[in-house]
């Protein structure tokens, strides 16, 4: 039926974001069921008409970053506009030496592992530890890890962001810390963004009274995984930028640098490992 104007149509219609993206989904997988091509491309349609979520789902799997990851209710969909975090950390990690053993990623806030995989996907030197507070998502990156063949590479952990790894012995080794983490505040999912939470999890989006709840937590622990010269990168929301540069610098960060092409509502902040704990001063970061 081939990738028409009518779909990338029907999705901006339906004010779905990156329509464009969607469409080639939409135009591979209808080629795919093509006895029955004509009742597909409804149901796909009428899915996006619901939103992102309903669509993904519909589907049963997303591109991101040139690899193909399953997708299931219950799960956060990954977002092609995260696709920018992903690159923000490959570009840090392809100017980081080798020592011999490789390089270490954390992916917290981990979701469908796709940061994970796509990561691991790209540079063979890396190695990286999938990290989600949710069992259901730590159950799909799995499945992700194996259709992927990134098994010996990409270790998946369940637990409260650091808590997951305290037992891999990654305390002062880790190069980069990579999160896209929740970012809206409690306040606003139940007024303006509550439709996010009709398809995908809450504990996917509400990060507490300011939307900054993980950025100021992650930075905090983080600091006792990085190795000296190591990095963080974060995904955050729109006008949150300067928010999460102050968050890292009072857990004592330096080289902050926010990336904003200007046309998507989210950026990327990334962040060199403070060279001492600056623990007291952390501590003072209200929630």
């Amino acid at each position: 039926m081939g990738w028409t104007m009518s779909i990338v149509g029907a999705l901006i219609a339906a004010e779905l974001p990156d329509a464009q993206h969607w469409a080639r989904l939409i135009e591979a997988d209808v080629a795919a069921h093509a006895d029955q091509a004509d009742q597909r491309e409804a149901e796909l349609l009428a899915a996006a008409r619901r939103g992102v979520a309903p669509l993904a789902y519909t589907l049963g799997h997303q591109r991101f970053m040139g690899i193909d990851v399953i997708t299931e209710p219950g799960v956060i969909v990954p977002r092609p506009v995260t696709e920018r975090v992903g690159r923000a950390a490959a570009k840090l990690l392809a100017a980081m030496p080798d020592q011999g053993d490789g390089l270490r990623v954390i992916d917290m806030c981990s979701g469908s592992g796709n940061l994970a995989c796509a990561l691991a996907h790209a540079d063979p030197r890396v190695q990286v530890w999938s990290c989600d507070l949710m069992e259901t998502a730590s159950a799909l990156a799995r499945r992700n890890v194996e259709r992927l063949g990134l098994q010996g590479r990409v270790a998946v952990r369940t637990g409260d962001l650091f808590g997951s790894v305290a037992g891999d012995s990654l305390e002062g080794r880790v190069d980069l810390v990579v999160c896209a983490p929740p970012f809206i505040s409690t306040t606003r999912l139940a007024s303006d963004r509550a439709g996010l939470l009709e398809h995908e999890p809450r504990e996917a989006f509400d990060a507490g009274p300011y939307g900054l709840t993980f950025h100021q937590r992650t930075s905090r622990e983080a600091v006792a995984f990085l190795r000296a010269g190591g990095a963080i990168v974060f995904e955050a929301g729109e006008g949150q930028a300067r928010q999460v540069e102050l968050v890292l610098k009072r857990s004592g960060y330096h080289g902050m640098e926010t990336v904003d092409d200007g046309q998507q509502p989210l950026v990327v902040v990334q962040a060199h490992r403070p060279q001492g704990r600056c623990q007291d001063q952390a501590e003072r970061d209200p929630e």
